[in-house]
This record gives C-alpha cells, structure tokens and sequence, in this order.
C-alpha cells in the first residue's frame, strides 16, 4: 500500500472542512508502505527515533512547523534544522487531525474516553471541535484527574472549580477547541475537559462558580495529555486493519517537565 492510500482510507467518513490542515507536510506520497508510525507531535525527537525504527511513513495530530496551517513567514534557525531532519530521513509525514476530529464521532474524544474507562454516551454539541459526554456513574473532578494520572500518564492535571462534586455532564474540549467559556457557563455542564485555556479568564470563572456553591469544574489536562489517546486509538485499530505494514505508537512526551 502507498502512503497516499493510506490517507485515503484513513479519511473515509470525515466532513473535510472546505480549508484544512490535514495535508502531506514532507515526503513523496507515492512512498509504499512497510512501516508506519503514530504519534502526537513530530518533534526533532520523535523524527529521529522513528527513522531509526525504520519508519516510510509518520501520522501526527499537530503542526511540525508551530502554526496551525503551518504558514512560515520566517525561517528560523530551528525551523532550517528540523526541516533538513526530516527531509534527510525521507520519511512522509502526514497531519491527521480535522478528519479525525469532524466526523459523526470525534475520534480523539472517543480515545480519550476509552482510555479512561468511561461509560456512557458521547454527544455533539453546537460548539465546534467538542462534545458532550453523558457518563453512567457520577463523577468528581477529582476522581477523573486521578484517573488521568494513573490510565492517560498526565503528570499533572490540573482542577479550576468544584473538586468533589459529582455529576454526569461531562464537555469534552481536547486540544484548545472554541467554546470552552459557553460550556463552562452553561448550565447543562457540570465538568469541563480541556487541553489548555487562558487562565485568567476561564479558569478563574470556575473558581468563583465553586465557590459561589455550583458545581462547576474544569480540568486543564494539558494539549499533548488531552489528545494523544485519540492517537493511541488509531494505532490500536491500524493494526487489526493492516496487515501489510507494521504500526507502532510512538509516545512523544508532555511539552513540560517538573521539578518532582
């Protein structure tokens, strides 16, 4: 199979949107396939760990070059570098990442959500690139956040608003989605989930909501933590479907370390 194949097969049942990202961003599509890998990010890192494995092709969620449609008004030193990495490695990369989110269900959501052993329903909702999951059983802030620690390896999530209450309604903003505050506010939501918002904007509107007796709570689980299980996901699910290539997740870290 060829690297262009793939990418069709792969967006099979996604609503493209009219301008989008998801676009061969080095390589020759015609490449076949022998080894493909999965990850969240194509770091300096993650280039070079996958060509070493042997990689014809790598997927990622985001941009390679730090803007969303990867629109390069200088070359940076940094840029000119990674850029001769990944063009020396000959490896295709491809950004999967509207097609898997503008789909009947998120594929990201769904990843994440499996990860975390929630049961329930996932929904749309007006907001783009986010949904409403209904869970079965109750939930605390707290009680996900350890959940993310412990089954999603996020080293700290963090909580804005009520920690202990339990509820079911559960907004699902991974990444850094619009519609972060109209879901916090409304009153159908009792936990907000999210890659990364402004601070001092959302984040503080849930601790006064708390602290005014609504339960109200927002996890900031940070980007890579909220998104990469959508990738995992996929790889899982490349594997039972291919068996003319081998797949393999590579995991390219939390942006941050801590000083714990």
């Amino acid at each position: 199979m060829k690297a262009i194949e793939l990418i069709k097969e792969l967006n099979e049942g996604a609503i493209t949107p009219e301008r989008t990202c998801d676009t061969v961003k080095a390589g020759n599509p015609e490449r076949e396939l022998s080894r493909v890998a999965v990850s969240m990010f194509a770091t300096v890192d993650i280039v070079r760990r996958v060509k070493e494995w042997g990689a014809d092709m790598l997927i990622v969620h985001e941009p390679t070059y730090y803007d969303h449609m990867e629109v390069i008004n200088v070359e940076t030193d940094v840029i000119a570098a990674k850029r001769a990495l990944i063009e020396e490695s000959g490896i295709v990369i491809y950004r999967y990442h509207d097609n898997m989110h503008f789909r009947e269900v998120d594929a990201i959501a769904e990843g994440e959500l499996h990860y975390l052993g929630l049961t329930g329903k996932l929904e749309k909702t007006q907001y783009s690139a986010s949904g409403l999951f209904v869970s079965d059983t109750p939930v605390s802030a707290l009680d996900l956040a350890e959940r993310m620690k412990k089954d999603l390896g996020i080293a700290h999530p963090r909580i804005a608003g009520a920690r202990d209450a339990k509820g079911t309604r559960i907004a699902t903003c991974f990444g850094t989605p619009r519609g972060v505050m109209e879901l916090l506010q409304s009153k159908d939501i009792d936990i907000v989930l999210t890659g990364e918002v402004c601070e001092w904007k959302i984040a503080e509107y849930a601790r006064d909501a708390a602290a005014l007796g609504m339960n109200k709570s927002l996890i900031v689980m940070g980007h890579i933590g909220s998104e990469r299980d959508g990738m995992r996901l996929l790889t899982e699910r490349m594997k039972k479907k291919y068996s003319s290539f081998e797949t393999r997740y590579f995991e390219c870290g939390e942006v941050y370390t801590y000083n714990d």
